[in-house]
């Protein structure tokens, strides 16, 4: 027979003792058991079947996004497991909110840390050369991964075109200064290093060159060419006479007419129509990009003063007026279909005491809005 329980042993305080002792192991052990299951499926493949895009609103706590998660398929029914894995990872303040790509089969871990290290998706937003700032004002307007309004519109020739990246939500604003800026660093390297014997003055007058440049021609090897010949005509005191001013001066910020141009739109006295002004207009036409900017840092070395086009989606370019009107025949019998003839007079072009850098309005490139580089 087994020896009688002392009385200590059968002591209430002792027998509450081993009680609590008992328990506190079982909770010990069972606490470990739950750490280990939930360390498990905090580090073991999530249920998406695919890579997913999940937007995350601000303002929402961690069980929020445990719902949000679940609801999408991100992380499965257990929501307790995220929570638990954000308090863990002592993660609840750096979660930050966004428009996340969570891979297939990411782990409730692999989405905790995404969502700390913020690395939501990046929307691609391109701008094209040669728009007016009214016109990329709307392109950022009907955008809808960008937000928030355009308190006015930019100064002409401010932004540069480019593509950039943007977080669903970025504000308009935004996307206008970082435009701005790079423009201002580009215009900085490029102004550096320019030509030291171009016929301008400030930087601004770079960019007003180059705007019309943009507006001229978009084939690259050209570019370079057409600065050139601007630049010729600024050196002898000649008028630009280029189209695309003209149309800034009658339609300022619009980018086109609807219509062609016509020859009383050429006489039509504007502080941009370079058939009327001397020199360069009072400011751009339009946004020019890298390309633009840089020809018309450091144009071509060529002694050429007009050019016109040439049937082909290109330009012929000419050294003196009796080359360019035969540029011009050429154009025309290619319009007409026919053979060209040697022009017994000029065409119509600017004040007849200088010659034109182009033909009259059917014989240009640029002559219809529609043809125009938008």
């Amino acid at each position: 027979m087994p020896p009688d329980r002392s009385k200590r042993a059968r002591n209430p305080i002792v027998v509450i003792g081993n009680a609590i002792f008992t328990l506190l192991i079982l909770l010990v052990i069972g606490g470990g058991g739950v750490m280990v299951f939930g360390k498990f499926r905090f580090e073991a493949p999530g249920p998406l079947q695919a890579d997913k895009v999940v937007h995350i609103r601000s303002g929402v706590g961690v069980l929020d996004i445990a719902e949000i998660l679940q609801r999408e398929g991100v992380i499965d029914e257990h929501k307790l497991i995220f929570a638990g894995g954000v308090f863990a990872m002592k993660a609840g303040a750096h979660l930050k909110s966004g428009e996340y790509l969570f891979p297939k089969r990411a782990s409730v871990r692999d989405v905790v840390e995404t969502m700390v290290e913020g690395k939501v998706v990046q929307h691609l937003v391109s701008i094209p050369e040669g728009l007016t700032s009214e016109q990329i004002a709307v392109r950022l307007l009907d955008n809808a991964i960008l937000s928030g309004t355009i308190r006015e519109t930019p100064r002409e020739g401010s932004m540069l075109p480019n593509s950039y990246n943007f977080r669903r939500g970025d504000t308009r604003e935004l996307a206008i200064q970082r435009m701005q800026q790079a423009q201002q660093q580009l215009l900085k390297e490029v102004w550096e290093r320019r030509s030291r014997d171009l016929p301008l003055r400030t930087p601004e007058q770079l960019i007003i060159l180059a705007s019309i440049i943009e507006k001229e021609t978009g084939r690259p090897e050209e570019r370079t060419r057409v600065a050139a010949v601007f630049v010729n005509r600024l050196r002898q005191k000649m008028r630009l006479q280029t189209d695309p001013t003209v149309i800034y001066g009658l339609a300022p910020g619009k980018g086109t007419l609807g219509r062609p141009l016509s020859r009383a739109d050429l006489e039509r006295p504007t502080p941009y129509n370079t058939y009327v002004i001397d020199a360069l207009p009072p400011g751009p036409i339009a946004n020019p990009g890298r390309a633009s900017i840089e020809a018309a840092a450091n144009p071509a070395r060529t002694k050429e003063l007009f050019f016109v086009a040439d049937g082909s989606g290109g330009h012929a370019f000419s050294e003196t007026y009796e080359q360019h009107l035969r540029h011009v025949a050429r154009l025309r019998a290619i319009e007409q279909g026919g053979a060209p003839e040697t022009p017994r007079a000029a065409p119509r072009a600017a004040p007849q005491a200088e010659p034109a850098p182009k033909a009259a309005p059917k014989a240009r490139s640029k002559s219809d809005p529609a043809q125009q580089k938008q």
